[in-house]
């Protein structure tokens, strides 16, 4: 193919024949065309187009470059010239193009192309030795038989009206099944009709900061320590967090009434990060502040399901539905990446958060819900949340025993519950900056309590090293390898 513009030269390799046109040399800029002009004649030209778009956006056929006129390209191609003229004309119309009568077709410079490829911002472990980094449940242990056989089964019988918009607060099988299993394992106060399935409890924090800040609330309260991850929700909503200290009962009362706030964040089951469970007399305290503000608490049940010395407490909404919204989702006992939740509502903040949620995303994939509900009536997820309650059991304990051998004197806070333990080393262990950049370097990840406290502050000289340690995504051979590690590191 001898490219409209160019000479042969005597090594039979074509050069641009002057001017600014850069022509199209012998290079393999088209090759892209080939495959696309084998398609069937059917999508022959639309094949043809997709290529001509794509060596543009790559950068194979740069901006400048001087086309071959449509009867050479079709010749070479064994294509008609009528396709190869319907291509240019279409990318000419679209901006790829340019051209002009008797100068020929040219790639215009309108087209900026991106890397041709995708980004993958999910969190990720570190890949690190040993990483103890809490909030991640073992993902090997989703159910994935049962969960496809619901699957199977719930696209054979599905409606087809349930494929339409949904309502926003859910499917009306999946909030009955929910309420249920709520008011049996954890003591709510369970009416569908104030059950709103959510994307995890990110979403229920963020609708009730966009429903709150349209009432005039413009700060809410969060635990500290507490979830770093509140501040930027409710910023998002316009609304500013402000940290409320805890005892060893849960959130400090006095300092609510000093405040001045009328709504709180808490995680009265199983404090994140602290590991302590309030206190029933802090519980009647809380909801006492909440009644004589007309205030409302934020119940994240994040990991209410785990407690392994006991029957888990039931949840402080079951005491005064009217001041408390309870959050919680499936991201501990089955994974994160379903994105899926729910939220219970008081009845006067009800048909706000419903049409927030309308607003949003006209509602929750309905697949989802389908599956999920199904999921809950069949008893596999209840058969799930006991899976999860032996292994998470059996990771604590080779923790607790590991830290007693590796690192005498250690004491653990807390509960025996959830995802993670707080560990207290005694001071010889420390100072903490120095002990964090021993096991870093060892390849081990793991938190200080102190890197989850709002108000910052540096940990002084002589105090214990306090660490948050996670071991649900763990086996008990890597979490004793894991405290080898860092014991002979420091």
């Amino acid at each position: 193919m001898t490219p409209s513009g160019t000479n042969p030269d005597d090594t039979g390799h074509q050069k641009p024949a002057g001017g600014k046109g850069i022509g199209l040399s012998a290079s393999p800029a088209w090759e892209l065309l080939l495959p696309a002009v084998s398609a069937p004649a059917r999508t022959r030209g639309r094949s043809l187009q997709a290529a001509l778009r794509e060596a543009v956006r790559s950068g194979r056929l740069a901006p400048g470059t001087r086309l071959p006129s449509s009867r050479d390209l079709a010749a070479d191609l064994g294509v008609s010239r009528g396709l190869v003229t319907e291509a240019y004309e279409q990318l000419t119309a679209e901006g790829y193009l340019r051209s002009g009568r008797g100068a020929g077709t040219w790639v215009g410079g309108a087209v900026r192309g991106a890397p041709p490829r995708a980004r993958d911002l999910a969190p990720r472990s570190p890949g690190a030795e040993a990483d103890f980094v809490a909030g991640t449940p073992d993902l090997s242990l989703f159910p994935r038989a049962a969960w496809a056989a619901a699957q199977r089964e719930v696209l054979a019988r599905l409606p087809h009206d349930d494929l339409g918009y949904p309502d926003p607060r859910g499917l009306p099988r999946l909030r009955t099944a929910l309420a249920e299993l709520l008011t049996r394992r954890r003591g709510v106060v369970a009416d569908p009709e104030r059950i709103v399935v959510v994307s995890g409890v990110a979403q229920a924090t963020a609708l009730l900061g966009f429903v709150l800040h349209a009432r005039g609330v413009r700060e809410v309260g969060v635990e500290d320590p507490g979830s770093p991850q509140h501040a930027a929700l409710y910023a998002s909503a316009g609304v500013t967090t402000v940290p409320v200290p805890l005892d060893g009962e849960g959130p400090r009362v006095e300092a609510l009434r000093e405040s001045g706030l009328r709504a709180v964040v808490a995680t009265p089951s199983h404090q994140f990060p602290t590991g302590i469970a309030c206190s029933a007399r802090r519980r009647a305290e809380l909801l006492d502040w909440a009644r004589s503000v007309d205030g409302l608490v934020l119940e994240d049940d994040y990991d209410g399901d785990f407690r392994y010395d006991r029957a888990p407490v039931g949840a402080l909404q079951g005491l005064d539905p009217e001041h408390v919204a309870y959050a919680g989702s499936v991201s501990k006992s089955l994974a994160p990446g379903l994105r899926l939740g729910w939220l219970l509502v008081p009845r006067s903040l009800a048909e706000e958060v419903v049409e927030r949620k309308r607003t949003m995303d006209l509602g929750h994939p309905i697949l989802d819900q389908a599956l999920f509900a199904r999921f809950l009536e069949r008893g596999d997820y209840d058969r799930q949340l006991r899976r999860c309650q032996r292994a998470y059991r059996e990771r604590r304990d080779a923790l607790v025993a590991a830290l007693a051998e590796d690192f005498p004197g250690a004491r653990l806070t807390g509960i025996a519950a959830g995802l993670h333990v707080i560990a207290a080393l005694p001071a010889r262990y420390g100072p903490e900056e120095r002990f964090l950049a021993r096991v870093r370097a060892a390849g081990v990840a793991v938190r200080p309590l102190s890197a989850y406290t709002h108000a910052r502050a540096e940990p002084a000289e002589g105090d214990d090293v306090r660490l948050v340690l996670g071991y649900a995504h763990l086996s008990p051979g890597r979490i004793r390898a894991g405290v080898r590690l860092m014991a002979a590191a420091v």
